[in-house]
């Protein structure tokens, strides 16, 4: 039996788009031979539909869209595709409306439904905010083969693997315990670095636990703030790799059963990324090129200081979408020195993508001039400063609403931790595109770029992306005369090291300095993480590329007192609260 794994990339609510690209799969599969196919969690209406689902128009579209494939599909082709089933019980005994499903479409009707029985409400995932649970474990038989149904988080609780059941179930024994010949399983798994690796390990261990061999497809491409690799795959019942899909691309394979042998053969086997850098590179591109196509926009706008961030946001802009679609705007002031102009400069020219200098600094004299009666006698400071970033984010934002671009915000992750960054100025954007990836990250991804990792079409022989300056020079905001980030914060090694074992391993600050910080580093990063939230709740979308990003899954409160230090007291304390500073 050949099965077609179709690794889809859907657009969240847009069923006729979504029907028509499984229907395309479809054609191939049986051009190829094919006899069953896969298409990934939700696949009709793509993942995640949020609050879609919420919408009974939307539910009801969905069916009639489901029933219509069923009858336009190649009949001698059995496709199992993701979609949303109405729970009828729900109205009687109670529950969730809905349940996340997998209908098996064949001979133009929809011969059997699976419902997703173990939801997830970790992290990014909600699942239990839409959908009741199903009860059982089902399979289903084709050409004499017993194929059991699993529905991406089905796979997630192996006890041999973790240790430990996070659930009360575990549909792959259930499955096993059925004497299922073959296991299935359709994801919407979304990325974050290194995952891919974990998941392999996974599925080898559940092979090998339980005798059947598994295929796993899953969704790819950017849906928001979540990017989806691919990387789908086939391991048979000793626990070896049969398959495997692209990463961070559609795709098409194909693996065969063996019913004598009751396991899979070997097929095309696609490699994976050469290194972590590459791997981020990818989803970051795959992300935005997603956003900007799937939100309706054909160009981008950003700002270009000459600093490592911009340089390597237009770099991945100019990836995704072509440079003739980036535009690049430099907007130096008195404080900007000649080699941030000099850098951006030669950046654009490596990318061949268009630039535009406005001169912020007559703007500046004008908000000097108004403010000149009100602010006397107080020191220049953080409001000054922060006025040139905002003239900065109202210049982009005015070419944003007269040419119809998407603004690209450039921050990094190290900065919105701390909130080193300033609303209403370098924060706007519609979507902020390395908002996840740490300041260190930033720049070992521009050193993997400038020895070879990328190249643009146009100048593929371009001995560097990254002008040598910007990697080399100490980063600045230039917001006054001799600034560097390091004046206000602790070098980037340390403080990258601190926030990823407090933001993303949630070790406790006593914790974090035993680790060889200091105490008061720690405590001051912990502060200004925790103040800095109210900023991060008006920042644009991020793309998220790590365990723990300030996105969906991030939901700290605002008004909180709560503030965890090295030397916590046994005995409670009236606190004051502290302003927080924009």
């Amino acid at each position: 039996m050949k099965i077609a794994i179709a690794q889809l990339n859907p657009t969240i609510g847009y069923l006729a788009h979504n029907a028509q690209q499984i229907l395309a799969a479809a054609q191939q599969a049986v051009a190829q031979g094919s006899r069953l196919m896969l298409t990934p969690e939700l696949s009709l209406c793509g993942y995640p539909p949020r609050d879609l689902l919420m919408q009974p128009a939307f539910v009801a579209e969905m069916a009639a869209t489901l029933m219509q494939l069923a009858q336009d599909l190649p009949p001698q082709l059995a496709v199992l595709v993701g979609t949303v089933v109405v729970n009828d019980r729900s109205t009687r005994i109670g529950g969730k409306p809905l349940f996340n499903s997998t209908a098996l479409l064949h001979n133009g009707e929809i011969q059997q439904l699976f419902h997703k029985r173990l939801l997830p409400t970790y992290d990014v995932f909600d699942d239990n905010r839409y959908f009741e649970p199903g009860l059982e474990s089902h399979s289903f038989w084709l050409d004499g083969v017993k194929i059991g149904v699993t529905i991406c988080e089905d796979l997630w609780n192996d006890e041999n693997f973790w240790g430990k059941r996070n659930y009360r179930v575990d549909p792959l024994a259930e499955l096993a315990e059925q004497s299922v010949d073959l296991i299935v399983n359709l994801s919407g798994s979304p990325y974050t670095a290194n995952k891919q690796e974990l998941r392999e390990a996974m599925l080898r261990q559940a092979t090998q636990t339980y005798g059947q061999p598994i295929v796993y497809v899953n969704q790819v491409g950017g849906n928001d703030d979540l990017i989806f690799d691919g990387n789908s795959v086939g391991f048979d019942r000793q626990g070896q790799l049969v398959c495997r899909a692209q990463a961070f691309d559609t795709d098409l394979i194909y693996v065969d059963f063996e019913p004598a042998q009751r396991d899979l053969q070997l097929g095309s086997i696609a490699p994976q990324p050469e290194s972590t850098e590459a791997e981020i590179w990818q989803a970051l591109v795959l992300g935005l090129r997603d956003y900007v196509r799937k939100c309706g926009f054909s160009k981008v706008v950003l700002g270009l200081s000459g600093g490592i961030d911009s340089a390597l946001v237009a770099t991945i802009a100019t990836a995704a979408i072509g440079p003739e679609q980036v535009l690049g705007v430099l907007m130096p002031s008195p404080y900007s020195s000649d080699h941030s102009v000099a850098d951006a400069l030669e950046l654009a020219k490596n990318l061949g993508i268009q630039t535009q200098s406005l001169p912020i600094g007559n703007l500046m004299s004008t908000y000097d001039h108004t403010f000149a009666e009100l602010f006397a006698g107080s020191d220049f400071g953080l409001a000054e400063e922060n006025i040139q970033s905002r003239i900065r984010g109202n210049l982009l934002m005015a070419i944003s609403n007269k040419f119809g671009h998407l603004l690209i915000s450039t921050g990094n992750k190290s900065e919105m931790a701390v909130g080193y960054c300033t609303l209403y100025g370098d924060m706007n954007g519609g979507l902020a595109a390395i908002a996840d990836v740490p300041k260190t990250r930033v720049y070992s991804i521009c050193r993997w770029l400038n020895a070879g990792g990328w190249r643009p079409a146009s100048n593929p022989d371009l001995p560097e992306v990254i002008p040598a300056n910007v990697l080399t020079k100490a980063p600045s905001a230039e917001l006054k005369p001799g600034q560097v980030d390091q004046d206000s914060l602790p070098p980037y090694e340390v403080l990258d090291d601190i926030l990823c074992q407090f933001i993303t391993q949630h070790k406790a600050p006593a914790e974090i300095v035993a680790s060889g910080h200091e105490v008061n580093t720690v405590d001051r990063v912990i502060k200004l993480v925790t103040r800095a939230e109210f900023k991060r709740k008006q920042a644009p979308p991020g793309l998220k590329i790590t365990d723990r990003a300030f996105g969906t899954g991030w939901r700290m409160p605002i008004a909180s007192q709560w503030l965890p230090t090295s030397t916590q007291s046994s005995h409670y304390q009236a606190t004051q609260p502290s302003a927080l500073t924009t």
